[in-house]
């Protein structure tokens, strides 16, 4: 291991960290009904969730789906039901008007927030796969701790500060007053999404 294969492994994972996707969807819903603060600790729990799958990979559970494709079908099933839970709240919920935003009160905890995160995160099996791939082809097996430890922290580092950006972005005025003039149709427009997504893991 080299800073060159380093940099090639964090870049092709912030290549796929800023893809569009699940986490996004949400990340760019949670930030525009709920606030920056509540978004950013969605962000922190997508990273926790990046982190163990980045750690399982690392450890061989790629392999692992691969000659049990029974183990992998079985977590798809629960991540796409996961995925179509959310949907399905975001899709009742989307007359509710949103939460009054105040200096002492946030919609949600930052702990409730985290927790959310990572189980969001962590219901998709493909990162594992997606991880398992670029693991086994570009970090060899007598790879050095310190060199390990550095691959998941720019795995964790890339996943939560992009969620941050988006939090930023999507939780300014502008954003958050847009949001509330369309909020009905944007929520079961995010809704629907999910669930494909959903659809497409637990199917695909």
């Amino acid at each position: 291991m080299d800073i060159a294969a380093f940099l090639t492994i964090v870049s092709i994972h912030l290549a796929a960290a800023i893809s569009p996707g699940p986490s996004f969807v949400l990340s760019v819903r949670t930030a525009a009904s709920e606030g920056f603060g509540v978004a950013t600790a969605l962000a922190l729990g997508f990273g926790i969730g990046a982190l163990l799958w980045a750690v399982v990979a690392m450890a061989g559970l790629a392999l692992v789906f691969e000659l049990v494709p029974a183990l992998f079908l079985g977590l798809k099933i629960i991540g796409g039901a996961f995925l179509l839970w959310i949907a399905y709240k975001m899709w009742t919920h989307a007359s509710d008007p949103l939460p009054e935003q105040t200096a002492n009160r946030n919609p949600r905890s930052t702990l409730g927030a985290i927790r959310y995160g990572f189980l969001f995160f962590a219901s998709n099996p493909k990162p594992a796969v997606f991880f398992g791939a670029v693991f086994v082809g570009l970090v060899p097996h007598d790879t050095p701790m310190p060199w390990r430890l550095a691959i998941l922290a720019a795995v964790f580092a890339n996943e939560t500060l992009w969620y941050i950006v988006v939090a930023r972005i999507f939780s300014l005025p502008r954003a958050r007053t847009a949001y509330m003039r369309l909020k009905a149709k944007v929520d079961r427009t995010f809704g629907g999404l999910i669930a494909l997504l959903g659809l497409k893991i637990a199917l695909t």
